[in-house]
């Protein structure tokens, strides 16, 4: 009897205990780790979705743990991702998710483009994850679960389509995941767009929501470059190089191979080139410089509430330098494979242009004089400069009648010293005569003082130029002073240009036919300069409710440094009024007869005492 009641009171105090320990465990505050550290942690990849199952290792895609780690910064209220494919993109997603669930639960909303993507998602990617991940797994309540709405501890998961305005519903959220968002429709059926309507779900938090915004992006106005571009914070993810060690963001134009090679033949011979110290950089390399690699802000603002976040594929550990050269030239020849490319490989918007201008339109332009030589209609030589923070690019074209031009060369500068020693070069036609700038229009964006005194020490052929921040309708340029009154420039000529107008005058020229009035580079120009020349394209944008056209750079990262060069070329020949020059009269070498006796006609020369 006594043993049954001792046997009695150990069962009620292993009841007791088990109940106290499961109630100590459920007060247990979460652990206190970042996305990416209970990603490590916690986060398992199943076979069924991912080409390498097991563990989540941060450390294969080391660019994802700032985009991941955003989410626990608290001024942080939206982080936007523009992506390629191939990166992760959605598996962060799915990371900031399962944290959301284990770590701080409240209710969460995923969007995807359509109802079925979202049961697709729900069934292949979100159920599968919280199954075979513990952590997840307990937490789960499977019985009161649907496909598209998952009930966990304290919170649940609504999985909605924005094709759907039943199931963006009005019901409280704290948690906003926003997926593939270009592929929304721009109203979701009677309703506003998808995103507003989600959005209106977050208000009851409004001091401690988080929304994640991602796509590959598809045009300028897409969804996701628009919230890119509205960003307070712009960031991009800079990696070392491995001989030299300077930062920098992998670019497409830095991948080289060999030009008389097919797509076949550029996957092997392929490399990336080092923008500074101009080192081979191969594949092996690659994953050193991502676990080196560190994010960067180039847009900042006081605020830091919308984070945005931008990669391009070639940071992808699975994808080759070679597999993005093969891409591109088994697409550039196509508008709809090129499309693709310029969307999913290196996540920046497509623009449908009225003028549409490629690097082969400059090349063709190539004119019979090599480089330095002056043609022989050149009548007037003029320069441009753009300024940089660490160096200066810089353009000198020669004119003739009817606004004929020739570039004769261009080039980088490190130093003011070097600017004014290539503008004071003489440059020659090809009978010897003699030729130097006439006047050369520097930009004063950047440096601005220090352009200004530069140009005021050489005013007899230099003169600071800026774009205008006003509408000039259809003038070209103004003459404007200079108003500083503690600086050596004051009352100084400012020209203030319409950057537009220039632009547009250039591609007409451009696709002129070599000849009279033809915009013209030397023989054997180079392909970077031809590059930046046509790296703008003008395309229509709203403003003040109406559309207007302006230029753009047709990607994101694109350099157009000698296209600037080139306007402010063309900005001082129209001050120095080329438009009025005459055709020149051919030009007739002196003829010298070889049976004359020179010694004899000019034999006074060498007496003095026939000097007067």
């Amino acid at each position: 009897m006594e043993f049954m009641k001792h046997q009695e009171k150990k069962q009620e105090a292993e009841a007791w205990s088990s109940w106290l320990s499961k109630c100590l465990q459920t007060l247990k505050p979460p652990e206190n780790l970042t996305v990416s550290q209970f990603s490590d942690k916690h986060r398992i990849l199943d076979s069924k979705t991912s080409a390498a199952p097991g563990p989540w290792r941060t450390s294969t895609t080391p660019y994802l743990e700032g985009v991941m780690d955003a989410f626990n910064d608290t001024e942080v209220e939206e982080i936007i991702f523009c992506k390629p494919t191939q990166v992760g993109g959605t598996e962060a997603m799915n990371n900031m998710i399962a944290y959301v669930i284990a770590q701080d639960p409240a209710p969460a909303l995923v969007v995807y483009p359509t109802l079925d993507l979202a049961e697709y998602a729900s069934k292949n990617r979100i159920q599968t994850m919280v199954e075979i991940s513990p952590q997840l797994n307990e937490r789960y309540q499977i019985r009161d679960s649907k496909d598209l709405e998952l009930q966990f501890n304290g919170m649940y998961v609504v999985l909605s389509g924005a094709n759907s305005p039943a199931s963006l519903a009005s019901r409280p959220i704290r948690y906003l995941f926003l997926d593939e968002v270009d592929k929304y429709p721009p109203n979701s059926g009677k309703e506003s767009d998808p995103i507003s309507l989600a959005r209106e779900r977050t208000k009851t938090f409004a001091y401690n929501k988080k929304i994640f915004l991602t796509s590959t992006p598809t045009i300028r106005d897409g969804n996701v470059w628009k919230a890119f571009e509205s960003s307070d914070e712009k960031r991009y993810y800079y990696v070392p190089c491995p001989h030299c060690g300077k930062y920098q963001q992998f670019k497409f134009k830095q991948i080289k191979w060999p030009s008389d090679v097919d797509a076949t033949d550029a996957i092997n011979l392929a490399y990336y080139e080092c923008e500074k110290c101009k080192g081979k950089i191969n594949d092996g390399h690659k994953m050193n410089m991502l676990r080196n690699g560190k994010w960067k802000a180039e847009k900042k603002s006081s605020s830091r509430k919308k984070l945005a976040f931008h990669l391009n594929t070639i940071y992808s550990p699975w994808v080759r330098f070679g597999d993005v050269a093969y891409e591109f030239l088994k697409s550039k020849d196509y508008p709809d494979m090129l499309q693709n490319f310029v969307n999913s490989w290196l996540a920046e918007p497509w623009e449908e242009t009225q003028l549409k201008l490629n690097s082969e339109v400059v090349m063709k332009r190539q004119s019979e004089y090599e480089e330095f030589v002056v043609p022989d209609n050149a009548q007037i030589i003029t320069a441009g400069v753009d300024v940089q923070k660490s160096k200066f690019y810089y353009t000198i074209r020669a004119w003739g009648a009817n606004y004929t031009s020739w570039n004769i060369t261009h080039g980088e500068a490190f130093s003011f010293d070097d600017i004014e020693e290539i503008m004071n070069a003489t440059y020659k036609n090809k009978y010897g005569e003699e030729f130097q700038v006439n006047l050369c229009c520097i930009d004063s964006g950047d440096n601005t003082e220090d352009v200004y005194d530069f140009c005021y020490s050489n005013s007899e052929w230099a003169t600071p130029i800026k774009g205008s921040s006003r509408d000039m309708q259809t003038r070209r340029y103004n003459i404007s002073v200079i108003d500083k009154v503690n600086s050596r420039a004051n009352g100084m000529k400012l020209v203030l240009i319409n950057t537009s107008q220039y632009k547009q005058t250039i591609a007409i020229r451009l696709n002129k036919p070599n000849g009279n009035g033809s915009f013209m580079v030397y023989k054997g120009c180079d392909e970077d300069y031809a590059k930046q020349l046509t790296s703008e394209h003008k395309v229509k944008i709203k403003k003040g409710g109406r559309d207007v056209e302006v230029w753009k750079t047709k990607t994101a990262h694109a350099d157009n440094h000698y296209l600037d060069c080139e306007v402010y070329a063309c900005t001082a020949a129209d001050i120095l009024q080329v438009r009025y020059l005459k055709e020149l009269e051919p030009y007739i070498p002196q003829v010298v007869n070889e049976d004359t006796d020179i010694s004899n006609n000019n034999e006074w020369i060498g007496k003095k005492d026939r000097w007067i």
